[in-house]
């Protein structure tokens, strides 16, 4: 499976973005997926993920009611919607897929993608 992370950039405290990951190399429909980030000097964490058909969602605390995980199946490629967003929202994001079941955990995931910087300023 490959996975390509893109839509990131630099936006102001209080914006929005929408980050985007194309998969290729495996059907879509048959890998969970997820979003992680890695701050500067910090560990990779788990930021939301989605299950195969899209029904069941799951976000880390700090995220829930400000970002939205989606997927469209059709076009083979996840989302991540942020909102709200705020200065320690700052990381690249990853984006990663597991032919097992929907996780939380980084060891979870068997594929990455290459991760997308996200700047938020004030």
């Amino acid at each position: 499976v490959q996975l390509q992370a893109f839509g990131g950039g630099l936006v102001q405290a209080g914006g929005s973005l929408r980050l985007s990951c194309a998969a290729s190399g495996l059907t879509f429909i048959t890998l969970a997926l997820g979003w992680f980030r890695q701050a500067p000097g910090k560990e990779r964490t788990f930021v939301a993920a989605i299950s195969r058909s899209g029904g069941s969602t799951f976000y880390e605390d700090s995220v829930k009611g400000r970002f939205a995980i989606s997927r469209d199946n059709a076009k083979n490629t996840l989302y991540l919607q942020m909102n709200s967003l705020k200065l320690e929202d700052t990381a690249v994001y990853y984006c990663a897929a597991t032919q097992g079941l929907t996780a939380t955990r980084r060891s979870s995931y068997e594929y990455w993608g290459q991760g997308t910087l996200v700047t938020v300023s004030s």
